[in-house]
């Protein structure tokens, strides 16, 4: 019998390894999915292929002349675009046209950042918290706008502008000039009925969903004497005023003839402060009452359009592609290493 012990030994140990060979295998896996490191590091690989992901890194900052305090506050950019969105369209609005608005908003200040336009800034300064460039407040000042609304207000507008993160618009490789405004009159209009070139992206379009916008309508009302100087014209002695010549391809006032002078529907909206230029006027005693349709300069994308369209479930790239034709959505890190370059 004793002969056998050694292969009942052998027979034993290889039995004892068999046992615990896989569970030396499985414990770190086991630890791993416990401790969440596994999952952590399969998340980050996965993010590294998303252009909305791609970190912008400390360097990255906006320097906004803030207009008020009469100073430069500097904020990283992603905190500028919150900053942006927030005050430049309604929190209450559908997330995706918040990650639209986000998305022009982004577009904007990239192309600003590659070449400055021809407003002349403080020193330091690289946008004003203005129309004049975009409208920006910082996290204390929407507290004090927003109040006891404040929390789920930034927490929307934040994860809008966190899904778009690292992307812009671009035009055959380059940020495009992203306008947008409030409410159209039912068509966006061509940039060169606004500005002095044509620009291929920025072309009308329909935009059926304005017609339900609260800012569709408006109403001013001139006196006789406050309409002429204000327009530098002479009204006839009858009860006329003017007569529309043409139009733009966005159905607005192009040009009218006061009188035997030719005044452009831009100008007239300008120096009597209209919300269009699709307007319509009457004369009544010493007074022209003038009805508008739309809110803005109708280039670009519709606020209240793009909100029409997310309600309807487009998403922020279908929007997008509607208000800017031909566009692409692309990564902004290689144009902000060139950026980052030249500094």
């Amino acid at each position: 019998m004793t002969k056998f012990k050694p292969f009942i030994v052998l027979a034993a140990l290889l039995f004892a390894v068999t046992l615990i060979v896989p569970s030396l295998l499985v414990i770190p896996f086991t630890e791993g999915n416990v401790s969440g490191k596994l999952g952590e590091e399969l998340k980050t690989d996965a993010k590294k292929e998303t252009a909305a992901e791609i970190p912008q890194g400390p360097a990255i900052e906006v320097g906004v002349y803030r207009l008020a305090q009469k100073r430069v506050e500097t904020v990283p950019l992603e905190d500028y675009i919150v900053g942006v969105v927030a005050s430049e369209m309604p929190a209450e609005f559908e997330e995706e046209a918040l990650k639209a608005q986000a998305l022009a908003a982004r577009t904007f200040i990239v192309k600003q950042m590659m070449n400055k336009d021809s407003v002349e800034l403080p020193e330091g300064a690289l946008v004003y918290d203005t129309v004049t460039h975009q409208v920006y407040k910082n996290e204390s000042e929407l507290k004090q706008i927003w109040g006891p609304d404040y929390k789920w207000k930034i927490q929307k507008v934040k994860d809008a502008v966190n899904s778009t993160r690292g992307q812009i618009l671009t035009f055959d490789g380059s940020p495009i000039t992203a306008s947008f405004f409030s409410t159209s009159n039912g068509f966006t209009e061509n940039s060169e009925a606004i500005w002095p070139n044509s620009v291929p992206y920025l072309k009308s379009v329909e935009s059926k969903w304005d017609l339900q916008s609260p800012k569709f309508n408006g109403r001013e009302v001139f006196s006789v004497q406050d309409f002429e100087r204000k327009l530098g014209v002479k009204l006839p002695n009858d009860s006329t005023i003017g007569t529309v010549t043409e139009r733009t391809a966005g159905q607005r006032v192009s040009k009218v003839d006061i009188n035997g002078k030719v005044v452009s529907g831009k100008d007239i909206r300008e120096k009597l402060g209209l919300k269009s230029t699709d307007f319509t006027w009457e004369r009544k005693g010493d007074n022209i009452i003038i009805n508008t349709q739309g809110y803005g300069h109708g280039v670009g994308m519709s606020q209240y359009g793009a909100n029409g369209m997310a309600a309807e479930g487009k998403n922020y790239k279908e929007i997008v592609a509607h208000y800017y034709k031909g566009v692409e959505i692309e990564a902004s890190d290689q144009l902000l290493t060139k950026v980052t370059a030249k500094k």
